[in-house]
């Protein structure tokens, strides 16, 4: 993938988020995650009362989202329609859910847009990142969001690197991204709309839009 292809309209519909207002400032997406926290704060503060409820101090959940009384929630936090929040899911804040999601047991967010339609159902961790619409993580699939170096993280694509000045960034998953079980996305991943990672895959750098990722350097078009 190259750098003219990781851009927030190359991996997004942003028809598919709240955030679409704010993601349109950026040419990359990993350019708004230092400023996802005001941004939930300012959103929240307008959403209509008639619409969600405001049980804490920079909490918002939609009337029709259900969330269990097990999770633990910290704000600033928006919660979108019909989205699911299960039982033990720890959202640490900076957290955008979209309509329908699902944020599965014992799952963590922290300093993420999910899109709508997104699932992160079973024992994921997730922070810093963006997942695009209807995006899933299998079971037990994380994010690796700071290197183990400390080192500013890196976005390596096909063409050079991309200096992010971002020490904490895990992944940018493109609409319909299908990310197989016990996966890891290392830190500065970026991942094509449509493509598919295989289970228990170690991703590094990028992945082109409609693949089928099977371990590194090896990565298929799909028919």
């Amino acid at each position: 993938m190259k750098k003219t292809e990781m851009k927030i309209t190359d991996l997004y519909n942003l028809n598919h988020t709240m955030a679409k207002e704010f993601l349109e400032q950026f040419t990359y997406p990993w350019e708004a995650l230092p400023h996802i926290g005001d941004y939930v704060e300012k959103l929240g503060s307008v959403l209509p009362k008639s619409e969600y409820d405001n049980p804490m101090k920079g909490i918002w959940i939609h009337k029709t989202a259900k969330v269990a009384p097990t999770a633990g929630i910290i704000g600033p936090v928006i919660i979108g329609p019909d989205a699911e929040v299960r039982h033990c899911a720890f959202i640490r804040g900076k957290v955008i859910i979209g309509s329908g999601a699902v944020v599965g047991n014992s799952s963590e967010l922290k300093n993420v847009i999910l899109f709508d339609g997104v699932q992160v159902p079973h024992y994921n961790y997730v922070g810093d990142s963006i997942l695009g619409h209807k995006s899933h993580m299998g079971a037990g699939s994380i994010t690796s969001n700071v290197k183990s170096d400390k080192t500013l993280v890196k976005v390596h694509a096909e063409d050079g690197d991309v200096e992010t000045g971002l020490k904490k960034f895990g992944a940018m998953l493109g609409d319909g991204v299908e990310v197989g079980c016990g996966s890891v996305l290392n830190p500065g991943t970026v991942i094509g709309k449509n493509s598919n990672i295989y289970p228990l895959s170690s991703v590094r750098g990028c992945v082109d839009s409609g693949s089928i990722y099977k371990k590194q350097g090896e990565v298929a078009q799909k028919a």
